[in-house]
């Protein structure tokens, strides 16, 4: 009782050559796509470069656009919160204005609606506003502790409406 029974491949040997190449074309598509938005001009649209309400500078063509004291120098760096694995990004702080060129990244690029930088005394103040999915206007209001190469303050967790005592250590370059 042996059957001749044929296989859906054998009967249309024409076939697997084009599945195969149909096959490897979605991979290589899908590949290039990740590919693309890891390292796409996308993480750029992230970064906000925000003045302060207070000031506006207009500089003349061809002069420096940031003027960065020695003080605020010590703000630039990428600081790492410990307790979550975030990442803040100090670019670059215009002394005059407060502007405030940052980045964060929870581990991936989180839109920073507004930054600014002040003093307030002898103290270096940061404040940061999240704009984004799951952070609707979250808010990091941040001190430079010198002593300890610390940014310490309070996270504003919106979507909660609570507020957490929070701190950031510099990452080594």
């Amino acid at each position: 009782m042996k059957r001749n029974v044929k296989s859906p491949a054998a009967a249309k040997p024409g076939w697997k050559l084009p599945r195969i190449a149909a096959a490897v074309l979605t991979v290589v598509v899908v590949a290039t796509g990740a590919y693309w938005w890891r390292s796409g001009s996308h993480a750029d649209a992230r970064t906000a470069v925000v003045p302060t309400a207070e000031t506006q500078v207009t500089n003349p063509p061809g002069s420096a656009t940031a003027v960065t004291s020695p003080a605020f120098e010590k703000l630039k760096g990428k600081w790492l919160r410990p307790d979550d694995g975030y990442i803040l990004e100090v670019k670059s702080v215009d002394d005059a204005s407060g502007k405030l060129e940052a980045a964060y990244f929870n581990p991936r690029p989180i839109h920073v609606a507004k930054a600014e930088a002040s003093r307030d005394g002898a103290s270096l103040k940061l404040f940061i506003e999240l704009r984004d999915v799951n952070y609707p206007g979250s808010t990091y209001t941040l001190t430079y502790d010198p002593a300890n190469d610390q940014l310490k303050g309070d996270y504003l967790q919106s979507a909660l409406n609570q507020t957490f005592d929070v701190f950031f250590t510099r990452l080594p370059l």
